[in-house]
């Protein structure tokens, strides 16, 4: 388990991280989704040991991460900024990566990258961007680490890729108990893999949620009424994140049962309603909002 406790980080008058607390469970996959500059590529370094936090501390398994090269042996991150040795290729690399990873699989390396359709013989500054992301993954995959830290790994990577690495992902956790945590700001993509999210903003940890709990407690309902008394009854009497309307149809987003939203819905006897989920996307726009942040300058 990685536990994350009051930890901050500044760099000058920046303060990139201010006192998150975290706690992401193994064989799990956890998204963390946020702005550019919102401190997520920060705080996955911090993760891994690479920068040392002003506050708080980061555990690896009850151990803290800097500093301890034990700790770090159970990471592999994957960085949104590639870096290659300049004349480097696939093969030397992993001749590096076994050096710090002792169980490095090399066969599987062999394998994934035949598949991949890659040259582990071709200098890497010649791949594409998406060429260099798939061997990332696969490196990171191979080292057979624990915990496989990744920051906007999908980003590059053309559609059948995305399933490919998503799968490979799924395959991993079931064999071996990876534990994938995954930085971006695409929500549709973690939507898709994801059963735990948080959401950074501005420094801090402003959701940390299941996502199916989410998506069973928080529902859309939208509905025409007779008259303004049932629309109070419906604000008075269900947990309203957020109501708006356009002419006679009115769509409010409920926290709350599904079965708790209905029977009060048949009892009320409106025109029309009906309770639609929520994608992940609406999901953090209504919790936000609550929150009175600018959501178009957080999501959009």
């Amino acid at each position: 388990m990685i536990e994350v406790k009051n930890l901050s980080k500044s760099f000058g008058a920046v303060k990139a991280i201010d006192a998150i607390s975290a706690h992401i469970e193994e064989g799990h996959v956890f998204g963390l989704i946020g702005t550019n500059g919102a401190g997520k590529s920060t705080f996955m370094r911090l993760l891994t040991g690479v920068l040392k936090p002003d506050g708080g501390e980061i555990l690896i398994d009850g151990e803290p991460v800097y500093d301890n090269p034990a700790v770090k042996e159970k990471i592999f991150y994957i960085s949104d900024d590639q870096y290659f040795f300049r004349s480097g290729t696939p093969k030397e690399m992993v001749k590096l990566y076994k050096t710090y990873y002792p169980g490095f699989d090399e066969e599987k390396w062999k394998d994934l990258m035949e598949k991949f359709g890659l040259d582990a013989g071709r200098k890497v500054n010649t791949f594409s961007k998406g060429m260099k992301k798939q061997l990332s993954v696969i490196c990171g995959i191979c080292a057979n680490t624990k915990y496989l830290l990744c920051d906007e790994t999908f980003d590059g990577l053309d559609p059948v890729m995305r399933q490919a690495v998503k799968a490979l992902f799924v395959r991993e956790i079931d064999e071996r108990g990876l534990t994938p945590v995954i930085a971006s700001h695409n929500l549709r993509e973690l939507e898709d893999i994801c059963e735990y999210v948080g959401l950074l903003h501005r420094g801090g940890i402003l959701l940390e949620k299941d996502m199916e709990d989410m998506k069973l407690n928080i529902h859309k309902l939208q509905c025409v009424i007779r008259e303004e008394e049932m629309l109070q009854k419906i604000k008075n009497t269900l947990d309203v994140v957020t109501c708006e309307n356009r002419g006679s149809l009115y769509t409010v987003t409920v926290r709350g049962s599904r079965e708790t939203v209905v029977e009060f819905m048949e009892l009320l006897n409106p025109v029309f309603y009906e309770l639609l989920p929520l994608s992940l996307e609406e999901i953090f726009i209504s919790e936000t909002e609550v929150k009175g942040y600018d959501i178009k300058a957080l999501l959009f």
